[in-house]
């Protein structure tokens, strides 16, 4: 769990960068391994932040649902270039598949076509070419036509528990505030960090 302090500090944040114009707000870098020790990096959409840690979603099948299931160490990185001052915030944890639950929860939120995607994409295999996609798209949306398009068992969330978190903010003369957050025997231990 999230010291308060902490988890409040994220949520405030977060909101922040949402009502600053940021395009993408939500867009975090996730960090994964795979058996080989080769490090593997690319950004996904956060989805919430709460007490037990934040949330995305994905494809179990996916590069980095096979990574996460070799090993669940993660970090994370969010730059919110346009607060005042800019911040970025690194996080690092394991990551735990979400109960289906939670998944099936988010999953009716989504817009038709993006649920139907879920369906088509065979994330991070090899496409030949975009119209084979549209073809998925197609033979998905012929399949589930007139009726709610389920939650396929092979997609759903993860949420990344952390147990380090640090926040930098940007100074003037590269004098750059760091507060970072370690979780130990159970307890979130503060300290600050030189720039």
């Amino acid at each position: 769990m999230l010291n308060p302090t902490i988890l409040d500090v994220l949520q405030r944040l977060h909101a922040a960068a949402r009502a600053s114009g940021d395009p993408e707000p939500d867009a975090m870098n996730l960090a994964t391994a795979d058996p080989d020790g080769r490090v593997h990096s690319r950004m996904v959409l956060l989805k919430t932040i709460e007490a037990r840690g934040l949330t995305f979603f994905t494809r179990y099948d996916s590069d980095k649902g096979v990574q996460l299931a070799a090993n669940p160490r993660v970090a994370l990185c969010l730059h919110w270039k346009r607060l005042d001052p800019p911040a970025q915030i690194r996080i690092e944890g394991h990551a735990e598949k979400l109960p289906a639950a939670e998944s099936d929860a988010y999953f009716v939120t989504r817009e038709r076509l993006s649920q139907l995607g879920a369906w088509a994409s065979l994330q991070s295999r090899s496409l030949p070419g975009r119209a084979l996609l549209e073809q998925r798209v197609a033979e998905f949306e012929h399949k589930f036509e007139g009726r709610e398009v389920p939650r396929p068992t092979e997609w759903g969330g993860y949420r990344i528990v952390p147990d380090l978190v640090e926040f930098w903010y940007a100074g003037a003369h590269r004098w750059n505030e760091r507060e970072r957050w370690d979780l130990v025997d159970g307890v979130w231990r503060r300290r600050l960090l030189y720039p």
